[in-house]
């Protein structure tokens, strides 16, 4: 799966699912564009990539603010000349109870996860349809589709992002972009760390291969989901959970 020549933004690049997806992308020729909130944290793994002679650096800007990623998006193109690829990762928890959240955690998550993923996406279209080629991949989670106590405004996100994905798929597929997801389950990150040993356990005992997923799994989908290979795939969420939700 070659992607010399292919210019990738990633946002949320800079650690754990997103790191390893640009490490994916960058295997295969790809020039990246690390997004983060936190323009040292993107500066950091941009560092890396390009001390093992990966074209990549980073850009700062927060997804929920459609100024930001607009300003982001124009600096990867003065920088690069264009966008081929975008990979909308950059995402938050704020979890409770329903009858226990604050409307300002449902407010965060629906803003970075959801808002966030539609900022990118339309920042991205103009070019996108300009040059007739376009990858984006989405990420969501298998609890935007089977829902899970105590992420009321995480779900909801979720499953607004697999929404979002099918109907940009449609209104881009006539200009030869193709708008695809992959929903994790249960994924070793630092975001999965913080889960009492309790939800860790019942987790596990919902997924039939019996172990957790590693970030490399959900990476080595999106960059099929990317690739040429993919050409005639559009619209799709693709459960990446050892086969949590069948």
């Amino acid at each position: 799966m070659s992607f010399e020549g292919r210019v990738a933004v990633i946002t949320g690049g800079a650690r754990g699912i997103g790191r390893s997806i640009a490490k994916e992308l960058a295997a295969g020729g790809a020039t990246l564009a690390l997004v983060d909130v936190l323009l040292d944290v993107a500066e950091e793994t941009a560092a890396e990539f390009r001390s093992q002679g990966v074209e990549a650096a980073a850009f700062a800007a927060n997804v929920a603010n459609p100024e930001d990623v607009t300003r982001m998006c124009g600096e990867v193109i003065e920088r690069f000349g264009k966008i081929d690829i975008l990979v909308n990762n950059a995402g938050i928890t704020r979890d409770n109870l329903i009858m226990r959240m604050k409307e300002a955690d449902w407010d965060a998550v629906i803003a970075v996860n959801l808002k966030g993923t539609f900022n990118c996406i339309k920042a991205v279209t103009r070019a996108m349809m300009k040059a007739r080629y376009g990858r984006i991949v989405n990420i969501a989670s298998v609890v935007g589709v089977m829902g899970n106590a105590g992420q009321a405004n995480y779900s909801a996100s979720k499953a607004g992002v697999i929404g979002l994905t099918k109907t940009a798929a449609k209104e881009l597929a006539s200009r030869n972009i193709t708008v695809n997801a992959v929903a994790p389950g249960y994924i070793q990150t630092d975001m999965t760390d913080k889960v009492t040993d309790a939800a860790r356990d019942a987790f596990l005992t919902n997924i039939p291969l019996g172990r957790a997923g590693q970030p490399e799994d959900v990476a080595r989908a999106v960059r099929f989901l990317c690739s040429d290979d993919a050409d005639y795939i559009t619209g799709q969420v693709l459960n990446i959970d050892g086969g949590m939700v069948m």
